[in-house]
């Protein structure tokens, strides 16, 4: 028998969709640095049995977005190293795929997803909403990368897009951020309408400057404040110096 059947397409895996929820709550912040990850805890959350959650972890592990502590996982605190080594990549490869998405425009069809997620950002910005802002802004750059043609490029953006998301949340909480990156959503939206490869890919990168610039001032301010903190806070020494004038009243 000779005949040609096309395969069904088969539903995402348990534990690619757990994988994707996982990654979702830890790049929204919903998963904390520094929270433990556990099968049993997660498996009885998510209401599936403890396989998909233990492939999930695994695949979250080697990804770099959880790291092994103990009898469990736990997400870290991305180092100053972490983030130049997401930046180099960011910059080598966004700016490249931003051209060669270009080319796969053939009518504003194709830039739908896009075009909804820009007006969904400048929506949120006019109204303050500092969540709505940043899932429109994941939705813009998720629309962009789905018109990359090249299937490696494209596993390679996906790789690190969760510390991505995790990055944003540290900084459009900031209104010059927030304005700063509705523009480069507006001129990087621009340069696909043209079709201009180059100028998106320029506008990529300009974009991605931007974004390190508000991503270091972000960080500044936290050390700052934990400086602040800690500085607050009274020693050992004068616990006890504090505990006698009490113990004196």
């Amino acid at each position: 028998m000779n005949m040609s059947i096309k395969p069904l397409e088969r539903p995402a895996g348990l534990a690619d969709r757990v994988y994707h929820q996982l990654r979702d709550n830890i790049g929204s912040h919903q998963i904390r640095p520094g929270e433990r990850l556990q099968e049993v805890s997660l498996a009885a959350q998510l209401g599936v049995s403890r396989t998909p959650v233990r492939e999930a972890l695994a695949r979250l592990e080697s990804e770099g977005m959880i790291v092994v502590e103990g009898r469990g996982f736990v997400v870290p605190e991305l180092t100053d190293a972490d983030i130049e080594e997401i930046y180099q990549l960011r910059f080598l490869l966004e700016p490249a795929a931003a051209g060669i998405a270009v080319a796969e425009v053939a009518s504003p069809t194709d830039l739908a997803s896009m075009t909804a997620a820009v007006d969904e950002a400048v929506a949120a910005e006019k109204s303050g909403d500092f969540r709505a802002f940043l899932e429109a802004n994941s939705r813009f750059h998720h629309a962009w990368r789905a018109l990359v043609p090249n299937r490696r490029m494209s596993k390679l953006l996906d790789q690190y897009v969760g510390h991505v998301r995790f990055l944003r949340v540290l900084t459009l909480g900031d209104a010059a951020a927030r304005k700063a990156a509705l523009n480069g959503m507006k001129t990087i939206h621009a340069a696909f309408r043209k079709r201009d490869a180059e100028a998106a890919a320029t506008a990529m990168h300009k974009h991605l400057e931007a974004a390190r610039h508000y991503l270091v001032k972000a960080i500044e301010q936290i050390e700052k404040d934990k400086a602040a903190e800690s500085a607050l806070q009274p020693t050992p020494a004068g616990e006890a110096l504090a505990t006698r004038r009490n113990v004196r009243a």
